[in-house]
């Protein structure tokens, strides 16, 4: 028979050491435990005092084949995580507050957050493994710093991921939850703005900025054939899936455009705003035919040779507009009428010098077409990514 194991003094788990509990492990308002070994939880963990690691390579193991809670007053700091627990219900119910500087495995078992007031938080460049719809975040997931994530939430057994890309400010924490539910009730679908078609009417994400300097993000959302309604994902190179926004100054929904990829299933987009996400059908443009050719690689190094940013067809809409953004989400580049002129160099006002030379990498365009000049018909806003290469 097992007992539970209390401590209320200094435990220390130092590197190459391994511990283990069987049973409920409770560390009280005087204990501190901390773990740079190799800890194995295989049942319930309690922290009211102190949690943390000291040279960062410790490895905390939550391991069972039933019900294992996370509960206490005060956070628990880990360096490494893996969830592990093989119980046919949701395995770890999680009432504390959970923080990973480093790799959180979720191997295998939800963590169920969002029925418990607890809350799971990545710090800044933390990432994590092996996340499925059997192995997730149920809840809110918050993430500190400047680094780019993939929230690992999801919800109702779908593990359903939202990408936030880099910024400028480590002081930044954003906060995101995915919901397998019809936001119509609580933001209403009749309520958007004219070109949005159909708004996913089983699924939403809140993606909110908790701290932090004012700034643009690059947001993706993920469909799945199994939660994403068959009207938005029965034509997706159609490029017609858009991210929508609820937006709370003028209560509807409204279009933030997007750029489809078909292998990652995803849907990436500049914000305007935070807040209520989810995925839109927009409607068909009136225009005839697409003709014109974007090419997403120029290499401007003074060779002569695709030295410029090319649309073939530009011509065709000489009221068009192009605006270039770095991975910060900061515009490096504003033309209108653009006319394959684009050489690399920061034109925009930006946190970036004006006429200097750009790095080699990877830009987000937002190409608004406007009317053809000769059918006057109106072509949909175009969005993707250009890579210079020097």
């Amino acid at each position: 028979m097992f007992s539970q194991t209390v401590n209320t003094g200094v435990m220390y788990v130092s590197e190459n050491t391994t511990f283990s509990t069987v049973k409920e492990f409770n560390n009280t308002n005087t204990g501190t435990f901390y773990n740079d070994g190799d800890s194995y939880i295989y049942s319930h963990f309690n922290n009211d005092g102190i949690v943390d690691y000291v040279d960062g390579d410790g490895l905390t193991r939550f391991i069972g084949t039933s019900i294992q809670q996370i509960t206490g007053l005060n956070t628990l700091y880990f360096y490494n995580v893996l969830f592990n627990n093989t119980s046919t219900q949701v395995p770890f119910e999680l009432h504390n507050k959970i923080s990973i500087a480093n790799i959180g495995d979720f191997t295998n078992g939800i963590v169920n957050n969002e029925d418990y007031g607890g809350l799971f938080i990545f710090e800044n460049n933390a990432t994590h493994l092996n996340v499925s719809d059997y192995s997730h975040v149920d809840g809110y997931v918050l993430k500190n710093g400047d680094a780019e994530f993939k929230y690992p939430i999801g919800d109702g057994g779908y593990y359903r991921f939202a990408t936030i890309g880099e910024t400028e400010n480590t002081a930044n924490i954003f906060q995101g939850k995915y919901f397998l539910q019809n936001s119509d009730l609580n933001y209403p679908h009749e309520n958007k703005e004219e070109k949005i078609e159909f708004i996913d009417d089983t699924e939403y994400w809140v993606i909110e900025k908790k701290e932090g300097s004012p700034e643009n993000i690059i947001l993706s959302l993920s469909w799945n054939e199994n939660t994403t309604p068959y009207t938005i994902t029965e034509n997706p190179g159609s490029d017609y899936i858009s991210i929508v926004r609820w937006d709370t100054a003028t209560q509807k929904w409204i279009n933030e455009g997007g750029f489809v990829d078909e292998t990652e299933k995803t849907v990436t987009s500049l914000l305007t705003g935070y807040g209520v996400f989810t995925l839109a059908k927009i409607q068909t443009p009136s225009e005839s035919a697409e003709d014109h050719v974007i090419y997403n690689e120029f290499s401007p190094n003074g060779d002569g040779i695709n030295d410029t940013f090319i649309i073939e067809g530009i011509e065709n809409y000489p009221n068009n507009k192009l605006e270039v953004y770095n991975r910060w989400g900061n515009m490096v580049y504003e033309k209108r009428g653009y006319d394959n002129s684009w050489d690399g160099i920061s034109t925009a006002r930006a946190t970036l010098n004006i006429n200097e030379i750009l790095p080699v990498g990877t830009y987000y365009y937002i190409l608004k077409l406007g009317a053809h000049k000769v059918t006057g018909n109106i072509a949909r806003t175009k969005t993707g990514w250009i890579y210079i290469n020097r």
